[in-house]
Formats: structure tokens, sequence, C-alpha cells
């Protein structure tokens, strides 16, 4: 049994095991609406991983830009134009934070 909350238009807000205190129905275990509601969810806690995982990634580019334009690699001026307002923009507010430093946590060991 499935103990759940509804909107005024009949759909679901939320679905627990137990009772709560907001709970304004019930649904059978197996029901598939109920199934339907831990497959969003699911999907939407996976689209909130990705999400975070984007932003992650975008530092990660960062530092390899910085570090391919630092080395010699690649030039800045190589790069299209606004990418490379993106990327001064980013350095700027960077140094501003103190730099690449502060964006690392301190749980963090390691590289990748």
């Amino acid at each position: 049994m499935w103990y759940v909350k509804r909107d005024s238009g009949g759909n679901l807000l939320q679905v627990e095991p137990g009772p709560f205190a907001e709970m304004d129905g019930q649904l059978a275990a197996d029901s598939q609406e109920a199934q339907a509601w831990f497959a969003n969810q699911s999907a939407e806690t996976s689209l909130l991983q990705l999400k975070q995982s984007d932003l992650d990634m975008i530092r990660v580019l960062d530092d390899l830009i910085t570090l391919l334009i630092s080395k010699g690699v690649v030039r800045i001026t190589d790069l299209p134009e606004p990418a490379q307002l993106k990327l001064v923009g980013r350095s700027k507010a960077r140094d501003a934070l103190g730099g690449l430093n502060q964006l690392i946590n301190e749980d963090e060991s390691g590289l990748i």
C-alpha cells in the first residue's frame, strides 16, 4: 500500500510507504499509477545527477583549456571570439574567488 497526496487536478504530488500528515489517499502497491510515479522520480533524479555532472565537467574543461593555453598547445585566439569572451569572463570570475584552489572541495583528494 502506498500513501499519497494529490493536487487539485488529481495528479500525484507525493507517494510514501507509510502514512504522513498531508496524505489524502492510498494506492495499491502494484498500482500502475504508483509505478509511473516512481519511474518518473527515477528519471528526475538521473536528470539532476546529469546536470550536476555537467557543472563539474565545465570546470574540468575550463581547467583543461587553461592548461593547453599555458603549455602553448592552443592559443586563445585559435578559438572563436564568443568562446574567448566566455573563457576570459570565467577566468576573471575564478580569479575574483581566489583562483582554482578555491573551487576544489577540501575533502576531494587527487585529480580524477
